[in-house]
């Protein structure tokens, strides 16, 4: 009888063996501030609302080549990919009324439309960047002081796709770049950043010679992987201070763009976890029922089979395998292949 008992538990807890996971959702665009003009009617505000928040996530997931694909889309269509709004909150200021709204864009809408336009979309999860932005002008270098970049970096252009970390002031790394002054390009980022291996990491190589033109070397590790820009901005007729922060702009633009190319998910190519849960306690089958819904990789989960010890589990997912285990690896579920078997364990 308490066999029994157990089997009914478990297909309690995965009830819909098609069942979409995921209660978090990437597709949720929060704050969108409209401000009420004349005699704007709830209707139209939040219709202001949606398409202004839809451009948002288009900028939080999408590459720029992919958002254009999207240009062409009617109002009509974006607010089908709708699921829910809310206002949030409204301020009242000197009779300007401005209200906030959270939009919530459904996941399996926007997969369908993704798909059907051939396009990947980016989740990132390890927001954090670290990063260094170096000034060489007049044949002179500057890492700390007298950087304009340095002191400003996170004062212009704030977003929320990116986390920009600037690294302390450390004499070991000016000694480190003044050995390699003559060739700043052959600059390793391991060597900079020895305390943040594991992150990712940039250094933008700035350089100001007063042309109408200036060049910007870009060294990135994103994911572990090396990847190395050039970019040029025009000066045009913008004083030092407006196209210093047009510098910043760009080269922030350049490294999400990067980022989020690392971090691309292909709706059409879903891929398949087959493993095996041991059971020892009901309430650890509820607790992986719990952490695997945190995860928006996930699809879904099926039930194969299962008896009084153990559960194995499909599990259908978007991105590649070495991204899921880190995200099960977030969620503190350890994944072991043992004798061709993945095996799955709450730590």
């Amino acid at each position: 009888m308490k066999s029994y008992k157990l089997l009914f538990f478990i297909l309690i807890v995965f009830l819909e063996t098609g069942n979409v996971l995921s209660n978090t959702n990437i597709f949720n665009v929060n704050n969108i501030e409209i401000e009420k003009k004349g005699k704007s009617n709830n209707d139209e505000l939040a219709n202001q609302a949606i398409e202004k928040g839809f451009k948002e996530l288009l900028d939080k997931i999408l590459l720029k080549e992919d958002s254009k694909k999207l240009a062409e889309l009617k109002f009509f269509e974006i607010k089908e990919l709708v699921t829910y709004y809310q206002v949030s909150n409204i301020i009242t200021n000197k009779n300007i009324e401005k209200i906030n709204y959270n939009i919530s864009f459904d996941k399996d809408k926007i997969h369908n439309l993704f798909y059907n336009k051939k396009i990947s979309y980016s989740e990132i999860t390890n927001k954090e960047l670290f990063i260094l932005p170096i000034l060489r002008k007049n044949n002179q270098i500057f890492i700390y002081n007298q950087n304009y970049f340095y002191n400003n970096w996170n004062e212009i252009y704030d977003n929320e796709i990116i986390e920009f970390i600037i690294p302390l002031e450390n004499i070991e790394i000016i000694q480190k770049i003044n050995l390699k002054r003559d060739n700043l390009f052959d600059l390793q980022l391991k060597t900079i950043f020895q305390e943040y291996l594991d992150k990712n990491l940039a250094i933008a190589l700035i350089e100001d010679n007063n042309f109408k033109k200036e060049k910007i070397y870009l060294k990135t590790k994103i994911l572990g992987k090396i990847i190395v820009k050039n970019i040029t901005v025009e000066r045009f007729e913008l004083d030092k201070k407006k196209f210093y922060d047009k510098i910043i702009v760009e080269i922030k633009k350049e490294i999400t763009n990067t980022v989020k190319s690392q971090n691309l998910i292909d709706v059409r190519a879903p891929s398949f976890l087959n493993a095996k849960f041991i059971i020892s306690e009901k309430s650890n089958l509820v607790e992986l029922n719990a952490r695997l819904k945190k995860i928006d990789l996930i699809e879904s989960i099926y039930i194969q089979k299962f008896n009084n010890k153990t559960v194995n589990l499909k599990i259908k997912y978007l991105g590649k395998l070495d991204r899921i285990k880190r995200e099960l690896e977030n969620q503190k579920i350890n994944l072991r292949l043992i004798d061709d078997q993945w095996s799955i364990k709450i730590i």
